[in-house]
C-alpha cells in the first residue's frame, strides 16, 4: 500500500478528483495513471486527541486492506472524517461498510 505524503498530491486530488460521501467518511477519487493505488488520510485535529485520530487513521488502513484486492489499479484516494458528531459513532465495523459502499460506486 503506497501512501501520498505531501501537500501537493494531496491537493491535486482534493481539487481534481471526485467526491463520495458515506455515513462517517468523505472520500475523494482521482485517476493517477499508474499501475497501483495510492491512499492518504487526513483527520482534522478538532476531531479528538492523538489517541483518537491514530486509532481511526489505523481502522481506516485496515479496511482499505481488506477491500483492496477487489479494486481497480491506478487511482489516488484521500479519506476524510466529516464531523466530530460521527467520529463520536465510529467503530471499526462502520468505517468498514462505509469504505465499502464508497468505493465500490466511486471506482469502477
Amino acid at each position: 500500500m503506497e501512501t501520498l505524503k505531501k501537500n501537493y498530491e494531496f491537493k491535486v486530488v482534493l481539487v481534481k478528483g471526485k467526491s463520495y460521501y458515506g455515513k462517517v467518511l468523505k472520500v475523494y477519487i482521482k485517476s493517477n495513471g499508474k499501475d497501483r493505488n495510492r491512499i492518504g488520510i487526513a483527520i482534522q485535529k478538532k476531531l479528538g486527541k492523538a489517541v483518537i485520530r491514530n486509532k481511526i487513521k489505523r481502522w481506516i488502513r485496515e479496511a482499505y486492506r481488506k477491500i483492496e484486492p477487489q479494486l481497480e489499479k491506478g487511482y489516488d484516494i484521500i479519506f476524510l472524517c466529516k464531523s466530530k458528531e460521527s467520529v463520536e459513532k465510529m467503530d471499526f465495523k462502520t468505517i468498514e461498510n462505509d469504505l465499502e459502499f464508497i468505493l465500490n460506486r466511486g471506482i469502477q
